[in-house]
């Protein structure tokens, strides 16, 4: 007699004690000026829950190198050596500047998938990026000019070009994108931080963000593939170095720096997890909230194979932050 299938189990639904401990932990910083502080005690928080998750998971996208950054960094082994094995990208606080001056928009983020399935940028810290939301997936071509995506995306969400809200990071280098965008006559949506949840934020209903565009880290590239996968949304990069030298590492190593990768390159299988926890207010998550019991939190958890996208808000007793406290924050 056939012995019945185990049940299906959903690591996202674990990784968000990852990410509520690190969110806890870094809204304790929120406000002080400190950044280095805050991800410095969101780090601690992340690596202390992950030591006792069921998994064999391995730092594809982490805080740096090993000598660079003492814990999460890229190669380290996470969990405690039990199957899955699993590729994990973690950015403790996505947007750290946000959390030590006390804005909106702060998040602790964690990744998935199976082993030898998520991209390793490399030394390509950077890339071009365009995302979007379900509904304008297949409508956009980073090889276009902006203008043209803009209208494509119209064309596809079946909205005036005037309606579209872009999400573009506000930095010198996308001064020409952001004059393009506005010659259009899209609205521009500025953040100074946080490109994962601007790439969320696309596929994500009334947040007004339709598209994103510009430069930003190549590993929030990826963590914003795995949870586009879940979301049905989409995102394409190209690599792009810096400098000379970052180049010819990038190339030496056999990086193409002119292939388009898409969401599927970025994170391939149809099995990744995703969750996220707020720090500071955003636009669909409420920050950490410490009470008179102790906190509350709220996280956005999604799962590709199932397609489920599941936001939680969970309370945390003060007695059990002092527990977590006393094991490093």
């Amino acid at each position: 007699m056939r012995a019945p299938d185990k049940p299906d189990r959903n690591l996202a639904l674990e990784m968000i004690r990852v990410t509520e401990a690190a969110a806890i932990a870094a809204a304790r910083w929120a406000g002080r000026g400190d950044k280095m502080a805050a991800d410095g005690a969101a780090v601690d928080a992340m690596r202390f829950v992950l030591s006792g998750v069921a998994m064999d998971g391995i730092v594809v996208i982490g805080e740096g190198e090993k000598d660079e950054a003492p814990m999460l960094y890229n190669g380290e082994h996470l969990g405690d050596g039990r199957a899955p094995q699993v590729d994990v990208a973690v950015d403790p606080i996505d947007g750290t500047t946000l959390t030590a001056t006390g804005r909106k928009g702060a998040v602790s983020v964690i990744a998935l998938s199976e082993r030898g399935t998520m991209f390793n940028p490399g030394p390509c810290v950077y890339m071009r990026k365009v995302a979007v939301g379900p509904r304008g997936r297949g409508a956009v071509d980073i090889n276009a000019s902006p203008t043209d995506n803009l209208r494509e995306l119209s064309k596809r969400l079946g909205k005036p070009v005037q309606e579209l809200g872009v999400v573009v990071l506000d930095r010198p280098r996308h001064a020409d994108l952001i004059a393009e965008v506005r010659e259009a006559g899209a609205r521009v949506l500025l953040i100074s931080d946080g490109d994962v949840t601007g790439a969320i934020a696309t596929a994500w209903p009334n947040s007004g963000a339709d598209i994103l565009f510009g430069i930003g880290g190549t590993p929030e590239g990826v963590i914003a593939a795995a949870a586009l996968q879940g979301l049905g949304g989409e995102i394409q990069g190209v690599l792009y170095p810096r400098d000379d030298s970052e180049r010819d590492r990038a190339l030496a190593m056999g990086y193409d720096l002119d292939r388009v990768l898409s969401t599927d390159d970025l994170v391939t299988g149809d099995n990744c997890y995703f969750s996220a926890t707020a720090v500071t207010d955003g636009d669909f998550l409420k920050g950490v909230r410490f009470t008179e019991f102790g906190a509350t939190t709220q996280s956005l958890v999604v799962r590709s194979r199932s397609g489920t996208v599941r936001t939680i808000e969970t309370f945390h007793r003060h007695n059990k932050l002092q527990e977590f406290t006393t094991a490093g924050f």
